[in-house]
């Protein structure tokens, strides 16, 4: 994923931060625990679309 993309995309929910996951193809909101995924390239910044992380989940991350 491009870079100068990801420093501009932000949670749809809550505007925080997102974070990259290249082996799940995902970016993370930590905030809100959330995993939006990227598809074909293009992320799919739908809070429908996006998975819930597991606490355990979540704490891999930090």
């Amino acid at each position: 994923m491009d870079k100068r993309l990801l420093d501009i995309l932000v949670c749809p929910l809550c505007k925080s931060t997102l974070h990259l996951d290249n082996e799940q193809h995902e970016l993370i909101c930590k905030a809100d625990r959330l995993a939006y995924p990227i598809r074909n390239d293009i992320p799919v910044m739908l809070v429908e679309e996006a998975r819930s992380l597991s606490a355990d989940e979540c704490s891999k991350l930090s």
